[in-house]
């Protein structure tokens, strides 16, 4: 739900610039922060008009740039000193408490303030999510894996240990890194500048994807490429491992070189969702 109000305020302050008054953008940023923890605002929302299903709300990402543009660094060590933090004053981490239903497992992970957790989500330990994420019921974050800024991740989604979910906060308009419902991302996955992956969609450890990568479906006979209208889109239920494809230019064929490329090998069915049932003892 728009808070317009928070919206023409947050973008007359970003327009302002270094010349916004101070006290007024951190009390509007802080006002962002309750709603992007509440999930009643998100920085990136489902939209059936968008080429690639999702729109992106320029003025919340505007709004998190307010809170670091004005704040202050403060000493935020933990345990009377002895883990020294250093961070912004405007960027306190979340503490989502018993009655939230997130289980964050002891070890040191961290959620900042300004992402939203859903009920049931499970994040292991070392794991961080950075504000203006969107985690969505029952998903499972685990072990050394990040949620980037603004990124958005759906419901019952595993991001795999070392998953790199990046996060897009600049330039404002662009799109930030996608996670639809039910995907499954490997291990040692990277998601960058801001791909989409479809509901059902997997991703075998190693994968990478970046917003000028080309991924060859050998299912359909075709190459899906982002454009200047519309991101690289995984579609929904394929299944994508690395692959490689050979280099036919200069010196590519004398030397033998290769490029890495995603490929989509298959799409899913009822054998890949049997494998994937097998994370629902962990909960």
């Amino acid at each position: 739900m728009k808070n317009f109000m928070l919206e023409d305020e947050i973008t007359q302050l970003a327009a302002a610039g270094a010349s916004a008054d101070r006290g007024a953008a951190r009390d509007a940023f802080t006002r962002l922060r309750a709603e992007l923890s509440a999930g009643s605002v998100r920085a990136a929302e489902p939209d059936p008009a968008s080429p690639a299903g999702w729109r992106v709300n320029t003025w919340v990402k505007q709004g998190i740039l307010l809170g670091f543009r004005f704040g202050d660094i403060v000493d935020a060590s933990m345990d009377h000193g002895r883990v020294p933090f250093y961070d912004k004053d405007t960027l306190p981490l979340k503490k989502p408490g018993l009655a939230a239903g997130v289980r964050i497992v002891p070890g040191g992970s961290a959620i900042r303030d300004g992402a939203f957790v859903a009920r049931g989500v499970i994040c292991m330990p070392p794991m961080y999510i950075n504000i203006g994420a969107y985690v969505g019921e029952q998903s499972l974050i685990d072990s050394h894996a990040l949620v980037g800024s603004c990124a958005q991740v759906g419901a019952r989604v595993h991001v795999s240990a070392g998953a790199q979910i990046g996060g897009v906060i600049e330039p404002v308009g662009a799109l930030p890194v996608i996670i639809e419902d039910e995907a499954l991302i490997g291990g040692n996955t990277g998601i960058y500048e801001g791909a989409v992956i479809k509901a059902r969609a997997v991703l075998a450890a190693g994968t990478v994807l970046t917003g000028s990568t080309p991924v060859y479906d050998l299912v359909r006979g075709e190459v899906i490429r982002p454009t200047a209208e519309r991101p690289l889109v995984i579609p929904e239920g394929a299944v994508v491992v690395p692959g490689a494809r050979a280099v036919t230019v200069g010196k590519g064929p004398e030397w033998r070189l290769s490029l890495a490329t995603p490929v989509i090998i298959k799409y899913r069915d009822s054998r890949t969702d049997t494998r994937t049932e097998l994370e629902a003892w962990i909960r």
